[in-house]
This record gives C-alpha cells, structure tokens and sequence, in this order.
C-alpha cells in the first residue's frame, strides 16, 4: 500500500476526529524521541572505561575460579583467601544525576520552545506526561507542534554518535517511524 493510499485512508476515517488523530500521532512520536533520548550512566563514559573494564576483569576472574574444583569447599563454595576484593571507582561529579537531556524536551505550538529546563527525569515518565498535556490542547488553528530539546549537546548526541545509548540519534530513528504513528492512530480511531 503506498503512502498516499494510507493518507487518504487516514483523511476518510479521521473526519470528524482530526484532531484527536494528530494528537495520539504526535504524542506517539514525541515519546518515543524521550524514551531514545540517552541518561548519563558514568559507567558508560571513556573516562571510566578502564575502571569499569577492570572491574568486569576482576568479576571474570572470581567466576573462572569457581571452574576448578579444587577451588571449592564440600558445600560448593570459594575457598577463603581465593576471591579477588578489588575494584577501581567509577568517577561521576559530586551529586550527579543522569536525566538531564531526557527531561528538557519541550513541547509548544507554533513557536519552539527557549531556554532550557532544569527538569532532570532519568526515566522520561514526568517529561512525557508533560509533553501530552500540552498535545492534548492541540486544535486544528494550530500550524506546528514543536518538540525542542535545547541543551547545547543535543546536537552531538543526534548527529555525532556521541552516545552509546543513542549512537544513531533519537529524533531522526522516530521520524523514520512516523507513519507507523500515523497508523496507529487511525486504527485507534472510533469507526
């Protein structure tokens, strides 16, 4: 089916309930750019790479040593004095906490959105939710519905691979998708 069969199945069905059909497809499409959109997660940085390889190494090396019987006492655990207690510190700054990116995506009609917020929402749920309640207001005197995120490295994160969570990017992977928004929200429709 192209594109412009579903649109024009999307028109017939939506009449009388356009906007309730773009609200649910923009609410769609802007959770999913916050749920793409990565959270801080020292362990994942390079400047912890080789603690963290360290400590993988040190877990490694206590589970090899459960492969040799010898190893092991009557009841099937480690001998005293065999296990490795060693790690390297994982280094965040003071108090830091990840969400901050995913929880400065804005939502506005027609004007995007300035400035930044100080929302920090590791887990997306307040960001989201707050994203709906401004789609919700939507109506068809609206001309665009802007979802903004402006922290100064969203732009790296989008377009650099600066993440390893998001290497691809989180706004351009929910574009692709967006008639499949488009077709849940018709089939969500009241026939």
């Amino acid at each position: 089916m192209s594109f412009s069969l579903q649109l024009a199945e999307f028109i017939e069905k939506a009449k009388g309930n356009t906007e309730q059909a773009v609200q649910k497809t923009a609410i769609d499409l802007i959770s999913a750019v916050i749920d793409r959109s990565p959270v801080g997660n020292p362990e994942l940085w390079a400047s912890n790479q080789t603690a963290r390889e360290y400590n993988l190494e040190v877990v490694r090396f206590n589970a090899s040593l459960r492969d040799d019987p010898n190893n092991l006492t009557k009841a099937g655990r480690l001998k005293r004095g065999l296990k490795v207690n060693d790690s390297m510190d994982i280094i965040s700054p003071d108090g830091y906490v990840g969400g901050r990116f995913r929880g400065n995506w804005q939502v506005t009609f027609d004007t995007k959105a300035t400035g930044q917020l100080e929302r920090i929402d590791p887990q997306g749920d307040s960001t989201k939710s707050a994203a709906s309640q401004v789609v919700l207001g939507f109506t068809s005197e609206v001309g665009t519905i802007w979802a903004v995120n402006n922290l100064p490295y969203g732009p790296r994160l989008e377009f650099e691979g600066w993440s390893s969570q998001a290497p691809s990017g989180m706004v351009r992977i929910s574009v692709a998708e967006f008639q499949t928004y488009v077709n849940r929200a018709v089939a969500s429709l009241p026939q």
